[in-house]
């Protein structure tokens, strides 16, 4: 049975996809250290959490400025 290119690229969009939606929840959690198989990241994330603290008008001032 020989697969198409279509379903190649298909299966290779859904890959790519579901790598990068692994790694958007991993940024998105405030955890300091990560595990995953054989890789492990250990970040700072009091600026993060700091941001995330601050009111809302300043967040948008702050998008506007951008």
């Amino acid at each position: 049975m020989v697969f198409s290119e279509v379903f190649w690229v298909g299966l290779y969009t859904a890959g790519v996809g579901v790598i990068l939606a692994i790694m958007n929840q991993c940024y998105k959690s405030k955890c300091r250290e990560i595990d995953i198989c054989c890789i492990k990241i250990i970040r700072d994330v009091a600026i993060e959490e700091h941001i995330d603290n601050k009111p809302n008008s300043t967040r948008q001032e702050q998008k506007a400025n951008l």
